[in-house]
């Protein structure tokens, strides 16, 4: 299993609080604290993920993660999520309506390797559920497929103990693939994005859904399901 650090709020990135008018000498400072506990929030959610793997591994001779890679939203994400949903930017207003400031991304080897996965995690007391949106058996229009939890992770700080919202997508291989794909198509592309272009995208994911039910049902040992 790899272990994939992906962009995040640097210090550099906010500037020095010495060189703001008061108001956002506060911001700037609060963001520094808040970057600290949601990277930690991370560690804690990304260890607890990698004890299961390791656990499961040793059981049953195989590894339900493929690879993890996680983040921490930039500053520039942040505030324009804020503005889009109509909230000042303030400290308070992340912790209350930014609930994907930490993310993690599970790529797994099946599809039953997402939905185990998810059954460990809603087991811990401490990891609870706060959000969960299934795009794997309710796709996007896009064809776009994953499994997303939002999942309080309590961390231990000097103050006491403080609950964070972390974003665990769940998908598989096949699934990040696509989504990948995808999104540099649509975004990152120079190329003009068609309707047409939309609509065969839909088709590779439904291509690529049934070849993560026949993988599966390979590993499984089980009989195909069309007839060769």
């Amino acid at each position: 299993m790899m272990i994939e650090k992906s962009g995040s709020i640097r210090l550099r990135d906010i500037p020095v609080a010495g060189s703001l008018p008061p108001e956002q000498q506060a911001l700037a400072a609060g963001m520094v604290r808040v970057t600290h506990l949601y990277r930690s929030a991370l560690k804690v959610a990304v260890t607890q993920m990698e004890i299961l793997d390791e656990e499961f591994a040793r059981m049953y001779d195989h590894s339900p993660i493929h690879h993890i890679e996680y983040r921490i939203k930039s500053l520039d994400s942040i505030v324009d999520k804020l503005k889009r949903r109509g909230y000042e930017i303030t400290i308070d207003n992340i912790y209350a309506h930014i609930q994907d400031l930490a993310g993690i991304r599970v790529i797994c080897n099946y599809l039953d390797d997402i939905y185990y996965l998810r059954s460990l995690l809603t087991r811990f007391d401490a990891f609870k559920v706060i959000r969960e949106v299934d795009y794997i058996k309710n796709p996007k229009p896009s064809g776009y497929r994953s499994l997303h939890l939002v999942v309080n992770v309590p961390i231990v700080i000097s103050e006491g103990t403080m609950v964070l919202p972390v974003e665990i997508q769940l998908r598989t291989i096949a699934m990040d693939m696509w989504a990948s794909l995808e999104h540099e198509l649509r975004y990152k592309s120079d190329r003009q994005f068609t309707d047409e272009d939309a609509t065969r995208l839909r088709l590779c994911s439904d291509a690529i859904s049934e070849i993560d039910q026949e993988m599966q049902d390979i590993y499984q040992d089980k009989q195909p399901r069309y007839q060769a």
